[in-house]
């Protein structure tokens, strides 16, 4: 996904270029009023809430409302026709006020069956559903407040699930809570791009969501037990002049989210462009204005495919610029990893050098231990040699041992004489 502040003001312009048509059923409070004096609905919408249904004034729509009422308080406002156009734009004003750091969350639905599949739920609440949801709420926020964008294809049961912050797609820090006057949120959708923007401020764009028709718009409001005032000021949303699709194409029911196509060369209208004709030939008031009608809608439709030429030529080149930096980015990366490589490898060399002259030391120390050692025993087992020889050449050395020895052969011999002499003799018996 790629995130452009750009794109988006290129977005924008492209969408004031284009003659806008406002929905009218799709849309409350664009003309000051949320609903007729003494209604108790408003036009084209279905409300709900829990306990209580949300609270219609003159200028706005309480949701759910502020101290002294009880928190826990749930209130939705759903379409009740679908969005059956490929490129539109919607703004809507809305006020959050109660604690800094409250724990209510105001949710905006583009999804497909929203009443019955969200009802009056919250992203943390609802189950399964399929299409786009952008959260706002103070969750985890620095600055007082996030706005998150979530899509479901409507296999995901978010209730179910843990850590939902990690699912989001896209998000930015925005600090709607206690403004003293209404924050906007602006969602547009065109054939290349969807894009939102907070207070005129772009929060993000991508090139690779794409929302099918057919889906109702809603927003939810949920407070804690520290209720929030969460209110509704205006819902308009607006059409190309030249989008006539007011009708539902072929639904995918699981392409709450598809990547786009990509784009061609040219996305010009091809439209034929009106012969020229002399001024005396265009006779009367209505034939006048017709052919200033036909020649004012050609320059629209020619702006129209300028606009989105120089578009298509800024992404483009966008998308140049991005790949040219990741590819020197990478040339970085590899020539800082050469650098390594090359001090390792001198490293290398250099220990296998030392190695040498270890092993080569090694070796001369271990022939000087080793005839050291020789000739130490050597000289040492020729000296007790050369003294045992004296010891038996000496004379009285050698007299005093013959004695010894001749006295115990004398002894050895005597010791038989007498055991022969003692087994010869006669027994004597009593």
């Amino acid at each position: 996904m790629r995130l452009s502040i750009a794109s988006v003001a290129s977005c924008g312009l492209f969408g004031a270029a284009q003659a806008q048509l406002l929905i009218n059923e799709l849309s409350f409070g664009h003309s000051g009023r949320i609903a007729p004096e003494r209604s108790r609905t408003v036009p084209h919408f279905e409300l709900q809430g829990s306990p209580n249904p949300p609270e219609i004034l003159s200028n706005k729509l309480i949701l759910t409302p502020a101290a002294p009422a009880p928190g826990n308080q749930r209130g939705a406002v759903w379409s009740e026709q679908t969005l059956d156009y490929h490129q539109w734009l919607a703004d809507v004003d809305f006020r959050v006020s109660g604690p800094d750091r409250g724990g209510g969350n105001l949710n905006i639905w583009l999804a497909k069956d929203g009443p019955a599949s969200v009802g009056t739920s919250s992203v943390y609440t609802v189950g399964r559903f399929e299409g786009l949801v952008l959260v706002l709420d103070a969750n985890g926020a620095r600055g007082g407040g996030t706005l998150r964008a979530y899509l479901n294809d409507g296999t995901k049961e978010f209730k179910a699930l843990t850590g939902i912050d990690g699912l989001a797609f896209a998000h930015c820090d925005y600090s709607f809570r206690n403004l003293g006057r209404p924050a906007q949120v602006k969602i547009q959708q065109t054939d290349r791009l969807f894009s939102v923007e907070l207070d005129g401020q772009p929060c993000f764009s991508t090139e690779n969501v794409v929302l099918p028709a057919g889906y109702r718009f809603g927003i939810t409001a949920a407070s804690a037990d520290v209720p929030d005032s969460a209110e509704i000021f205006k819902v308009a949303f607006s059409r190309d002049n030249d989008d006539h699709s007011h009708q539902h194409t072929e639904h995918e029911p699981q392409a709450a989210a598809r990547r786009a196509d990509d784009t061609p060369e040219s996305q010009a209208f091809e439209r034929e462009d009106i012969p020229d004709a002399e001024a005396s030939s265009i006779t009367g008031v209505e034939a006048q204005f017709a052919d200033l009608h036909n020649r004012m809608q050609g320059l629209n439709h020619h702006l129209a495919a300028i606009f989105r030429q120089a578009d298509y030529v800024e992404r483009m080149s966008e998308k140049r610029q991005e790949q040219v930096s990741v590819q020197l980015d990478q040339l970085k990366d590899l020539l800082n990893k050469l650098d390594r490589l090359d001090a390792v490898e001198n490293k290398l060399e250099q220990i296998d050098r030392d190695m040498k002259l270890l092993h080569s030391e090694l070796g001369r120390s271990v022939v000087k231990a080793e005839n050291a050692v020789k000739k130490h025993v050597s000289g040492h087992l020729e000296g007790h040699h050369n003294k045992l020889i004296e010891t038996l050449r000496h004379p009285g050395y050698g007299s005093l041992m013959l004695v010894i020895v001749a006295g115990q052969l004398l002894l050895v011999g005597s010791y038989i004489l007498y055991k022969r002499h003692k087994a010869n003799s006669p027994k004597k018996y009593l």
